[in-house]
C-alpha cells in the first residue's frame, strides 16, 4: 500500500492514511488508468465489475471519470471502451465474437433517468419533437440478477474501433447534455446525481461453444456536501437535491459498513443507487474506489470526512467474484 498524510487547519493537527494506491496531484489521466486497466479488462472475462468515484463536490469526480477532448485529458470511461473494443478485436483471431451495448442513467433526487432519451439503439439522435419519458425501474431477471427496466441500449461497434469511439463520443455528448448539472458556490457545474455508465458485453466462442457475459459500471458519484459552503440551502431546489444526495451516499457508506462487519442484513434495498449495484458489491462481482480530494486547505474537513469514507471502504471483503461464462456440453458443465 501507499500512505497519504492529511494536514489539518491547525499545527500538529496530522492524520495518517493507507491505501492500495495514491495519486499525486499531477498525475495524469492515462497513470490512472493504467491502474485500473486490469479491472476494466475482466468485465471481457465474463465478471460484473463496479467502479466509483467518490469525494466532495469540485474534487474531479467527473473529470476522473468522463475526461475531456480526445487526447492525454480523456477520462477513465472513454479509455475503458477504448481497451474493450482493442482487446475483442485480438480474440476475434482465436475465433470470439463479441457485441457491446452502453446505457447511461442518473439517479436523481432517488428518481432514475434515462440519459441517452433522445438517441436511437444505432446512435443516432431521435428528432426533438419525439422525446419520451420511460418510466425506469430496477428489477431481477429469472438468474435473480438486477437490470434497468426500460432503458436505452445503444451499439457499440466492436468490428471498426474508430466507429465504436465515435459511436462513444455521441453517447457521451448526450448523456452530458442531459445530465442535471447547477452553479453552486463550491462549483460552477456541481453533478446533482449519480450517474452510472453501464457497458454490457456479450461473447461467444464458435469452436468451444463457449459463451460469456460481462458487465462494466463506471460510476460517477454527486459529491457530498456541506450547505454552509456550497449555499444550497437559500435555494429550495438544491436544497432538496443536496439532502438526497447526502442522504444516498450515507445509504452507500451504510452497506460498505454492514459488508465489512460481515452482517447477514445488507441493506440494499434503502437506496436506488446501492439496490442497482447490488450484484457488484455482493460478493458476486468486483468493486473499486477512487477516492477524489480537493487540495486546498478549506477543504481539509471534507478530504478527512473522505479519507475516512474511503479507509471504511478499505476494510470491505467482496470474497471470490463469479465468474458468468458458460460452457457448451462438449465442453463441460456451465458456470
Amino acid at each position: 500500500g501507499e500512505s497519504l498524510k492529511i494536514q489539518g487547519q491547525h499545527r500538529g493537527d496530522g492524520h495518517d492514511f493507507k491505501f492500495d494506491k495514491v495519486f499525486a496531484p499531477s498525475s495524469g489521466q492515462d497513470v490512472v488508468f493504467d491502474e485500473v486497466s486490469e479491472f476494466v479488462q475482466s468485465a471481457l472475462d465474463g465478471y460484473h465489475v463496479c467502479l466509483f468515484s467518490y469525494g466532495q463536490t469540485g474534487s474531479g469526480k467527473t473529470h476522473t471519470m468522463q475526461g475531456s477532448g480526445n487526447g492525454a485529458m480523456r477520462g477513465i470511461i472513454p479509455r475503458a471502451v477504448e481497451q474493450i473494443l482493442s482487446q475483442a478485436a485480438m480474440m476475434q483471431s482465436h475465433r470470439w465474437t463479441f457485441t457491446m451495448k452502453a446505457s447511461f442513467l442518473e439517479i436523481y433526487n432517488e428518481d432514475l433517468r434515462d440519459l441517452l432519451i433522445m438517441m436511437n439503439s444505432d446512435g443516432s439522435m431521435k428528432p426533438r419533437d419525439a422525446r419520451t419519458t420511460t418510466k425506469l425501474s430496477i428489477k431481477r431477471n429469472a438468474e435473480g440478477k438486477s437490470f434497468v427496466d426500460g432503458i436505452n441500449m445503444v451499439d457499440i461497434d466492436i468490428e471498426d474501433k474508430v466507429n465504436g469511439l465515435t459511436q462513444l463520443e455521441a453517447v457521451m455528448v448526450a448523456a452530458s447534455r442531459a445530465r442535471s448539472v447547477a452553479t453552486t458556490k463550491m462549483n460552477s457545474q456541481s453533478s446533482r446525481s449519480h450517474s452510472v455508465f453501464m457497458l454490457h458485453l456479450y461473447g461467444s466462442n464458435e469452436e468451444s461453444g463457449t459463451v460469456v457475459q460481462g458487465a462494466l459500471n463506471l460510476c460517477d458519484l454527486a459529491g457530498s456536501e456541506r450547505l454552509d459552503r456550497s449555499g444550497a440551502a437559500s435555494d429550495a431546489r438544491r436544497l432538496k437535491e443536496t439532502q438526497a444526495i447526502n442522504k444516498s451516499l450515507s445509504c452507500l457508506g451504510d452497506v460498505f459498513t454492514s459488508l465489512a462487519n460481515g452482517s447477514k442484513h445488507i441493506p440494499f434495498r434503502n437506496s436506488k443507487l446501492t439496490y442497482l449495484l447490488q450484484d457488484c458489491l455482493s460478493g458476486d462481482g468486483k468493486a473499486l474506489m477512487f477516492v477524489n480530494l480537493s487540495p486546498t486547505i478549506e477543504s481539509s474537513h471534507e478530504s478527512l470526512c473522505s479519507l475516512r469514507f474511503a479507509k471504511r471502504v478499505n476494510q470491505v471483503e467482496l470474497g471470490k467474484a463469479t465468474k458468468h461464462i458458460q460452457y457448451s456440453t462438449k465442453g463441460g458443465g456451465s458456470r
